[in-house]
C-alpha cells in the first residue's frame, strides 16, 4: 500500500513522462522507461525534464545565492556519461580532446543546473557500479567498487576545482580557448584519450573502430551503411530523394548513402533521424579509390531537435531561448566548443527543425563502471574524474560571454562557500532518483498483473 506522499509523486511522475514522452506509463510500456527501472542512474538519465519540474516545483531547492550569478550556456543534460573524448572540428580535425560532447538540452541558463545535475550522477554512479560488481562478482582482476563516501567527496571536489577553474579564467581570459592537457599514465582518463587517438582519421584504428568503421561497410562498393535492420532503417527512392536534396547544401561532399537511424538516445525518443554518409565521388563507384579517400569520408547526422528541457519551465529566462529548438542548439554548442564542427547548422524539413552535425570519428566516453570500479583505488579514480569534468565544465561556461569575466567572478566568489550545502542538497535528490525509480517499475509491473 503506498503512502500518501508515493501517490502524489506516482501522479506527478506519469503528468511529467506524458508531456515529454508522449507515453503514460501507467498504460503504456515504452522501452525508455524499462530501462530507466535499470537503475537510479539510469532515470536520471532519462529525465531531464522532471529534473528541471523539480527545481520549478522546489523540490530541488538549490542555494539561491548560486542561482543569482550571470546565466551563461548550458548543457542542459549534465551527466557524468555526457563528457568524453572526441576530435575538435568534429570528423575535420585531428585534435582529440576531453570536453562536454552533448548539447541537445544546451540553452541558455543557470550554470547551477549543470552542476547539480553533475553531482547527482555522480553519486548515483557508485549505486550502478556496486549493482554490476555485485552480479559479477568474479570478475578478473577483482574489482572494488567506490563507496557513497567517496562519491561525496568527489562531488565536493568537483564543485571546488570548478570553482578554481573559474578564478583563474577570471585573472586570465585567454585561458578558456584552452583544453585539457594529456592526462597521465596513472589517470583514470588515460587509456580513453589513448583509444580516441587510435580512432582519429591519423590513428592506426580508424579503419576497423572508428565511428566511420562501426557504422559503414568499408569494403563493399559503392560505400554504404552496414546491413543492420535494428539500427538501420532503408529509405524508400522517393524518401531518399527528398532527403538528399534537402540536406545537401549542409554537407561537405557527396552524399554516399542515407539511412534512418533507429532507437539511439535516451532522451530523444520518437524522434526522426537521419544518417547521411559522406565522402569523395570516386566512392560512389566501384573503381579505384586510395586510402585518402575513406579518411575523407564521415557520418553526417541529421536529427529533429526536441524543445530544451529546461524551457517548458524557464523560457522567460533569456531571450536567446526564443530560438527554435535546432537554431538555439547549434548556437549553444558553437560558443561553448573551442573549436566546434564545421558541420553543424540547423535545417526545416518535413515541418521540423533539424539539427545537423558531424558525427566524430574518435568519439569515447565513459560509463559509471569505468570510473567507479577498480582492483585497488576506486575512490581515487572518481576524484580524478570529477576534477578533469569540473575543468572541462568550467571552459565550456566561461566561453558564453567572452566580453567579460563577470560570471567566473561570481562563481569564484560564492561557489567555495556553498560547496557543502549544494552537496547536501544532491544528496537529497539522489535519494529521490531512488524512490523514483522504484515508483516507475511499479508502474510498469501493473501492466504486467
Amino acid at each position: 500500500m503506498m503512502s500518501q506522499q508515493e501517490v502524489c509523486r506516482t501522479q506527478a511522475l506519469i503528468a511529467e513522462f506524458s508531456r515529454t514522452d508522449g507515453v503514460d506509463p501507467s498504460r503504456q510500456r515504452l522501452g525508455k522507461h524499462q530501462k530507466m527501472t535499470g537503475s537510479a542512474f539510469r532515470f536520471l538519465r532519462g529525465s531531464s525534464g522532471l529534473f528541471y519540474a523539480d527545481i520549478a516545483s522546489g523540490l530541488l531547492a538549490l542555494p539561491q545565492s548560486l542561482t543569482l550569478w550571470p546565466v551563461t550556456t548550458v548543457m542542459g543534460d549534465c551527466h557524468l556519461s555526457n563528457f568524453g573524448f572526441f576530435t575538435e572540428e568534429g570528423s575535420s580535425g585531428s585534435e582529440v580532446i576531453f570536453a562536454p560532447n552533448d548539447f541537445d538540452d544546451a540553452c541558455i541558463g543557470h550554470a547551477v543546473w549543470d552542476l547539480s545535475r553533475f553531482a547527482v550522477s555522480l553519486l548515483l554512479a557508485v549505486d550502478e557500479s556496486q549493482q554490476q560488481l555485485a552480479s559479477s562478482p568474479a570478475a578478473q582482476p577483482p574489482l572494488q567498487a567506490a563507496t557513497a563516501e567517496q562519491a561525496a567527496a568527489a562531488v565536493l571536489l568537483f564543485f571546488r576545482q570548478y570553482a578554481r577553474q573559474c578564478q583563474q579564467i577570471a585573472a586570465n581570459p585567454e585561458l578558456r580557448y584552452q583544453a585539457q592537457p594529456a592526462f597521465a599514465k596513472q589517470h583514470v582518463l588515460h587509456q580513453a584519450q589513448k583509444k580516441a587517438r587510435r580512432r582519429a582519421t591519423t590513428g592506426e584504428h580508424f579503419l576497423t573502430k572508428s565511428t566511420l568503421a562501426k557504422l559503414v561497410d568499408l569494403h563493399t562498393r559503392p560505400l554504404q551503411f552496414n546491413q543492420d535492420p535494428d539500427k538501420f532503417l532503408r529509405l524508400s527512392p522517393e524518401h531518399y530523394e527528398q532527403v538528399a536534396s534537402s540536406f545537401r547544401p549542409y554537407v561537405n561532399d557527396e552524399i554516399l548513402d542515407i539511412v534512418s537511424r533507429q532507437g539511439a538516445g535516451t532522451g530523444s525518443m520518437n524522434l526522426q533521424r537521419y544518417y547521411l554518409l559522406v565522402g569523395p565521388k570516386a566512392l560512389l563507384t566501384a573503381g579505384q579509390q586510395t586510402a585518402e579517400d575513406l579518411m575523407l569520408c564521415h557520418v553526417v547526422e541529421a536529427k529533429q531537435q526536441r524543445r530544451s528541457a529546461p524551457l517548458h519551465f524557464f523560457a522567460g529566462l533569456d531571450p536567446v531561448n526564443q530560438l527554435n529548438d535546432a537554431h538555439l542548439t547549434v548556437d549553444c554548442q558553437r560558443l561553448m566548443q573551442r573549436r566546434p564542427d564545421l558541420v553543424l547548422d540547423e535545417h526545416y524539413f518535413a515541418g521540423a527543425h533539424y539539427l545537423v552535425r558531424s558525427l566524430h570519428h574518435a568519439n569515447v566516453d565513459l560509463d559509471p563502471v569505468d570510473i567507479c570500479l577498480h582492483p585497488t583505488a576506486p575512490g581515487q579514480q572518481l576524484l580524478d574524474y570529477a576534477s578533469a569534468c569540473a575543468d572541462a565544465l568550467a571552459l565550456a561556461h566561461s566561453r558564453g560571454d567572452r566580453r567579460s569575466v563577470r560570471f567566473e567572478q561570481a562563481v569564484a566568489a560564492t561557489l567555495p562557500a556553498q560547496a557543502s550545502a549544494l552537496l547536501q542538497v544532491c544528496q537529497q535528490y539522489a535519494g529521490q532518483m531512488r524512490v523514483d525509480c522504484g515508483l516507475l517499475a511499479g508502474l510498469l509491473e501493473q501492466q504486467s498483473v
